[in-house]
């Protein structure tokens, strides 16, 4: 439980028990997000203490009102818990719910050893590992991003941020078609999108002259598509800048501040600024079917492992780039 802002306690709770219309899972594994990291820094919105934090979840099904579901399944589960009768509701887009209940940031979530959620929030593992599984999720944001973003063949992507949410985005931006563009302040980072996920053009943010570089790439055009993944307001600003005329600019990225940019510079272009919040079911199956056929091999995100015993301690390293972490994962 992180109790307050750089602190984590261990407690000891009453086994829970799956109600109607709810499911009881075993954890095996939890995949530390920006988010987690936010909250235990206390610098994520939308945020209240104690809370239990966790919600890139893979864990073994045991009982349960969940018609389809067998004991000993392996399954994941789509974290937004939704109300099911506002107008976002009603019109398919759950993700963004007025009511939303995110798991392990408005309600407690799923770092500890068993765990009850909605039914309809299950996921089945369809033969995949617990590590493929945990990594569902936080994939799901980037495909849900590139959708929102309607990636075509062949047009130039700039990805700003190669964390784990912008390298999952990057990989969906590239298997839609994109000609992938990652930009980070991070060079090992920048190494890893070259070596291990095969982004033909990397940009570090701090080398200068980015519209100049961008332009060169991409034969002067700039890039249509435009994904923030740092949640940083330096770089969601700046970004404003990097974008082709007609183009569209996702921000996947959230923070606390105002955003600012130039009205006619944004106005000639006829840009377009979405948001794009967690994910809906298809971008979960999205996501599994690509990884059944290794069009994805997310396990190579997987830079660190942590046993839950040892979490309280070696929590607050994730946030030091110097440990290298791309993705932390906690196993029970």
């Amino acid at each position: 439980m992180c109790t307050t802002p750089g602190s984590f306690e261990y407690a000891e709770a009453e086994m829970p028990v799956a109600e109607n219309g709810y499911a009881l899972l075993k954890v095996q594994r939890i995949g530390v997000c920006g988010t987690d990291l936010h909250a235990f820094e206390g610098t994520q919105p939308f945020f209240s203490y104690p809370r239990i934090l966790g919600h890139e979840l893979a864990a073994e099904f045991l009982s349960g009102d969940a018609p389809g579901f067998i004991p000993g399944e392996r399954v994941t589960i789509s974290p937004y818990f939704y109300c099911g009768k506002c107008i976002a509701c009603r019109s398919g887009k759950e993700n963004c719910c007025s009511n939303i209940q995110v798991y392990g940031v408005h309600v407690d979530g799923g770092m500890r050893q068993f765990i009850t959620v909605p039914s309809y929030s299950l996921i089945h593992g369809q033969e995949l590992s617990f590590d493929e599984l945990a990594l569902v999720e936080p994939l799901a944001i980037g495909a849900h991003g590139v959708r929102r973003a309607a990636v075509a063949p062949d047009e130039f992507v700039l990805v700003i941020g190669a964390g784990p949410i912008g390298i999952g985005t990057m990989e969906l931006a590239r298997i839609a078609g994109g000609k992938v563009i990652a930009m980070d302040i991070n060079d090992s980072r920048l190494r890893f999108c070259r070596d291990k996920i095969g982004v033909e053009y990397t940009i570090n943010a701090l080398s200068g002259d980015i519209p100049g570089q961008l332009k060169k790439i991409t034969n002067d055009d700039m890039p249509t598509v435009v994904i923030d993944a740092t949640g940083n307001l330096r770089a969601i600003n700046g970004a404003f800048n990097y974008l082709a005329h007609g183009g569209r600019y996702v921000l996947i990225g959230l923070q606390k501040n105002d955003i600012c940019f130039n009205h006619p510079e944004f106005h000639k272009r006829e840009s377009t600024l979405m948001s794009s919040r967690n994910a809906n079911r298809v971008d979960f199956e999205h996501v599994i079917n690509y990884m059944k056929n290794k069009l994805i091999d997310p396990v190579t995100y997987i830079t660190h492992r942590v046993e839950f015993k040892n979490v309280k301690d070696d929590f607050e390293s994730f946030l030091d780039p110097a440990t290298g972490v791309i993705k932390a994962m906690i196993t029970l």
